[in-house]
């Protein structure tokens, strides 16, 4: 063992106190601002149907419309990695998984759409159309054919649209709970915000309705939609986003971006409205810091470039979609939006070679980490984080096994969720 090593301090043990006392509010700011990701599965997508167009049978429709899109215009393994230059070691893997994947849960994240896919209608047209919404995802629920994650995007908090949008929640969620309460993953979303103002209110709504029916506190939540400007930048260049995401009080779930929307704001011309366009990258990046470390997840856009028509022009389309979608990916943007059932074979083929591609090194890193076995990598606690969500997130999606993990790694899901979720001690010990 050698010589014992003489141990001295030179500081008192008030000086500890005191500085342990001076930064007391900040430890409680720290844990109640970020508080860290939830670990709960996060959709890799999310669905958007209008109100009046949504039945019960959406989620296996578009299942099938996917399904017939490949049976037509990429009939096997070998065609859809043409179309999408997949490798061949991943070809059969990432197409068998995309039709399973269709036949299985061809939907993540459904939003019953009241806004701009549903538009202006007479109030007792869409109080009915509401009040069908909640019958039916009710229903979807007790016969077990829901989405994973379900819900609705009301109208705005603006003037012209408040009533309509405070109404038509309010019939939603009270036909909900006569239906038998709220259901496990239900999803509020809130578009068009433009001042953190906006969500104080949304926040007080969903108090009062919590206050009618006794659900427990902060039960609901919901998300931000990012569509203007102003959500991004205040009038005093401070980030309006970060202050809607404290201004939630806790309920904000996520920041979705509307790619449309917001670049229009811009006075982005049409032809140039895309995920990829510099204005977009901006926006998502400072969504995306203003949420790091707050549980609050960023969701991608949209492209309103539809596969559909002759194979040439349906294969184009994929390839556009599934090249935004891995850009997304490695942005670190884990969600999107699809518009077509046409896009799910390009959603789930992208997200699955993603993290098919990246499974052996993740797996081969992470196991050495919690053996503490030598490599050519030295991770620390916050990439074993990563290396872990990363596994978790494709175990969730259905691009990898957990048997196959296990072997890989020798490791259960409980060891992955226990990495992907250290405490905040251990990340900052990792830097000492």
């Amino acid at each position: 063992m050698g010589q014992q090593e003489k141990v001295a301090t030179s500081l008192a043990g008030a000086v500890s106190e005191e500085i342990r006392a001076s930064l007391a509010p900040v430890d409680v700011e720290l844990e109640r601002r970020y508080p860290g990701d939830p670990g709960t599965r996060q959709p890799v997508h999310t669905v958007y149907v209008p109100g009046d167009a949504f039945a019960a049978d959406t989620v296996r429709t578009w299942g099938d419309q996917a399904l017939a899109l490949l049976d037509a215009h990429a009939p096997d393994a070998a065609s859809l990695a043409a179309v999408l230059g997949l490798a061949d070691d991943l070809a059969e893997p990432v197409y068998s998984r995309v039709r399973a994947k269709l036949e299985r849960e061809p939907v993540e994240d459904l939003r019953v759409d009241f806004e701009d896919g549903y538009g202006p209608r007479p109030d007792a047209e869409e109080d009915a159309t509401a009040a069908r919404a909640a019958r039916l995802i009710a229903q979807a629920y007790r016969d077990g054919t829901a989405a994973p994650y379900m819900g609705i995007r009301m109208k705005c908090m603006e003037a012209a649209v408040r009533d309509r949008g405070i109404r038509t929640l309010d019939v939603f969620l009270t036909g909900l709970m006569q239906a038998g309460g709220l259901p496990d993953r239900l999803v509020l979303t809130l578009p068009k915000v433009t001042y953190a103002e906006q969500v104080s209110a949304f926040v007080r709504l969903l108090e009062a309705f919590e206050e009618v029916h006794g659900p427990d506190a902060g039960r609901l939540g919901f998300e931000i939609q990012i569509e203007t400007s102003q959500a991004i930048l205040a009038t005093d260049g401070t980030a309006t986003v970060a202050r809607m995401i404290q201004a939630a009080e806790g309920r904000a779930t996520g920041l979705h971006y509307g790619t449309f929307d917001y670049s229009a704001c811009l006075g982005v011309s049409a032809a140039h409205q895309a995920g990829d366009h510099p204005a977009a990258d901006h926006a998502k990046a400072v969504m995306q810091v203003a949420a790091a470390g707050t549980g609050v997840r960023v969701c991608d856009g949209s492209t309103n470039v539809l596969p559909v028509g002759p194979t040439a022009k349906v294969h184009d389309a994929w390839r556009l979609h599934y090249g935004l979608t891995r850009r997304a990916l490695s942005r670190a943007y884990y969600q999107g939006w699809d518009m077509h059932p046409g896009h799910l074979p390009t959603r789930y083929a992208a997200v699955f070679a993603f993290y098919r591609e990246g499974f052996e090194q993740a797996a081969s890193r992470l196991t050495r980490y919690a053996h503490r076995a030598g490599g050519d990598v030295m991770d620390e606690p916050a990439t074993a984080k990563a290396l872990s969500g990363y596994l978790l997130r494709g175990l969730d999606c259905g691009a990898l096994d957990i048997a196959e993990v296990a072997r890989l790694t020798g490791l259960t899901r409980a060891d992955l969720e226990s990495f992907a979720a250290p405490r905040r001690g251990d990340l900052t010990a990792s830097a000492q």
